[in-house]
């Protein structure tokens, strides 16, 4: 059983920035495909960004260039740092975790999520 824990969501003014972190029940981030993806109320699950095992990124075209997906010191860490937030930012972020790291994307549809953490973000 794997369970992930996030911490980091805040209000925040459009610009800003805010930092998500992720800990997992187990150490995981060596051999599972890690990620993140939010949803704002009325609105269809969007994923946001994946690394896999290797430490290759991806990220969904929305958030390339301001969103960076990273593993911490500790082996069972994740972190999301987010940059420029815009309005259309805000949603409850998930933190997300699949074994299927052959197919590692930030499109993929993680078995395993979080409780998730809110994102405001106020223009």
């Amino acid at each position: 059983q794997v369970q992930l824990v996030e911490s980091g969501g805040d209000s925040v003014q459009a610009g800003g920035s805010l930092r998500l972190s992720c800990v997992a029940s187990r150490d995981i981030l060596r051999y599972f495909c890690m990620g993140w993806f939010r949803q704002a109320p009325g609105k269809e699950r969007e994923g946001v960004a994946s690394i896999a095992s290797d430490g290759s990124t991806s990220y969904a075209d929305s958030v390339k260039g301001r969103f960076t997906i990273s593993q911490g010191n500790a082996e069972n860490t994740l972190y999301l740092q987010m940059n420029s937030l815009n309005p259309d930012d805000s949603a409850t972020y998930y933190c997300a975790a699949d074994f299927r790291n052959q197919f590692c994307s930030w499109s993929l549809d993680f078995r395993y999520r979080g409780q998730g953490t809110q994102v405001t973000v106020s223009s």
